[in-house]
């Protein structure tokens, strides 16, 4: 989805190939095969052929960090295993193409793409059924991640929203903006999930969970038994308690459901009003005020994300979107809505035929809650993201995990950091006893600018900065202390990887664990 291609650069790999003495460890080699983007790694003395492009969004690999036999994306962070291409870590849903290799007097040449491996059965018992309740991030990483693992069991993906699972990140970024295209949002087809065995029910609620039966209700009447179960319930965007909150042009976005009809709404507004200046409301004010629309964001506090990313990136943000045509409207809350606009604590008012309520989410507890698990501002898990309940783990943004990184209890908000949850309490449910130790890691993309952290800045003293935010070239620390908590980066792509894979390195905090408060959501 949103996949660009590496173009045919470098030598033919296939015809001529290149000397062997030519692919040097931790530095790909880019060339093409049989008119394909093909790179050449090393690790020791093993040599790999995998393909040039990220599946996710068609990021150049060669510009990646290499691991091990491991290679990361420098876009969004995905993970993939040189000697098979296959997904170690989400965002990216499929593996790379991997090609065998023929050496032959000190030269390597490229031969055939490999077939794809099959997956293998899990080793020992695993549950007969496994039930999976929210169809987001989360859970979908975990259905898939149970066939991949060797899964026989019964899988079912139940989800509350109409649709099928999507690409969430894009409904504030380039699906509102009007240019990506429908076929980028689904995740996978309806041929997909029947081809991989996942029973997937959308448009269906659990309505309760027995935790000694083992037993959740569907809000269509039907129960199900389950072996094993994951909670990956999602969150809900708050609503605001002010008159006219619930007009019909007043919208929130979450689902693709409210993305249409904010893309609805759009196309007969001439003006929008964005309450609150979070990522997701800085993303949709970019993507409005790509779609033509005068666009105001109202928001308490001085500059723009100060509390998650500091004054000085959040006075850049703001300087961004204002050299595009919005207007600013910060130490101000919404105290009224009406069919005219938006009513400012000021007494100012803002005309509006559009109002986008972006003032965060909460956790979906209501059924955790309700079947007696233990509770600490989201779903208390160990670090195999277990719940209190045998039989019961729990992944995504209602998980409240123990980070081994800092010391503390996390709960984030995070789209690859559900879908990496998902994949490890898919591989715990099959028994491999892995604790969960992500780096979290975002994204945010706004006009031209694209901004990524790895970390959580949650709780930081100070920023550090090198280079030039105005220049795009840029990274950003987030201090504690003596201990670095979070890398921005901007326009420094491998320096994001390299600060990732330190941060995964770095020994936990000499601190005891706590619950800091939640890290504002980002998508």
């Amino acid at each position: 989805m949103g996949a660009g291609s590496a173009a045919l650069t470098g030598p033919d790999l296939a015809a001529e190939g290149v000397p062997v003495d030519c692919v040097i460890e931790g530095q790909p080699l880019l060339g093409h095969a049989n008119g394909e983007p093909v790179l050449l790694l090393r690790a020791g003395e093993e040599l790999f052929a995998v393909s040039a492009t990220c599946p996710h969004y068609g990021a150049p690999l060669a510009e990646g960090l290499q691991v091990g036999a491991t290679l990361r994306c420098p876009w969004h962070h995905a993970a993939f295993d040189l000697r098979s291409g296959a997904v170690l870590r989400p965002p990216a849903l499929n593996g790379l193409g991997c090609y065998a290799l023929e050496r032959d007097a000190g030269r390597v040449r490229v031969l055939g793409r490999k077939p794809a491996q099959r997956p293998v059965p899990a080793p020992g018992p695993t549950p007969e059924s496994v039930v999976i309740i929210g169809a987001g991030a989360a859970g979908h990483a975990a259905a898939e991640t149970l066939r991949r693992e060797g899964c026989a069991g019964r899988v079912v993906l139940v989800g509350a929203d109409e649709s099928p699972p999507y690409d969430r990140p894009n409904l504030s970024k380039d699906y509102l903006a009007g240019s990506a295209p429908e076929e980028w949002i689904p995740l996978r087809s309806g041929e997909d999930y029947a081809k991989a065995g996942i029973e997937l029910r959308v448009g269906v609620r659990a309505t309760a969970l027995d935790t000694a039966a083992r037993t959740v209700s569907l809000s269509d009447g039907t129960q199900l038994g389950y072996g094993a179960l994951l909670l990956a319930t999602g969150a809900d965007p708050v609503q605001l308690d002010i008159p006219g909150a619930r007009l019909p042009h007043v919208h929130t976005l979450r689902t693709l459901a409210d993305c249409r009809a904010i893309i609805a709404r759009a196309a007969r507004a001439r003006r929008a009003v964005l309450l609150g200046a979070g990522f997701i409301g800085l993303e949709v004010a970019a993507a409005l005020r790509t779609r033509g629309l005068e666009v105001d964001v109202v928001a308490p506090g001085t500059e723009p994300l100060e509390r998650v990313v500091g004054a000085e990136v959040g006075a850049f943000l703001r300087a961004l979107h204002e050299s595009h045509g919005v207007r600013f409207h910060m130490g101000k809350r919404a105290v009224a809505i009406d069919r005219g606009g938006v009513t400012l604590s000021g007494g100012e008012a803002l005309p509006a035929e559009l109002v986008v309520v972006g003032v965060g989410v909460r956790p979906s507890l209501a059924l955790a809650e309700s079947a007696g698990l233990a509770l600490d501002r989201g779903v208390k898990v160990d670090a195999q993201l277990r719940t209190s309940a045998p039989g019961v783990w729990a992944a995504g943004d209602i998980a409240r995990w123990p980070d081994p990184h800092t010391g503390r209890a996390l709960r984030v908000e995070h789209w690859v950091v559900a879908q990496r949850q998902g994949q490890a309490a898919a591989r715990n449910i099959l028994g491999r006893g892995e604790p969960f130790e992500a780096v979290p890691f975002f994204w945010t993309q706004q006009y031209d600018l694209a901004l990524s952290c790895v970390g959580s800045p949650e709780g930081f003293e100070r920023t550090e900065r090198l280079g030039s935010l105005e220049a795009r070239d840029c990274t950003v620390r987030f201090v504690q202390g003596a201990r670095t908590l979070a890398v921005l980066t901007v326009g420094r792509d491998a320096e994001g990887l390299r600060a990732e894979l330190a941060l995964e390195s770095t020994p936990p905090a000499a601190v005891p664990m706590t619950s800091p408060r939640t890290p504002g959501a980002l998508r």
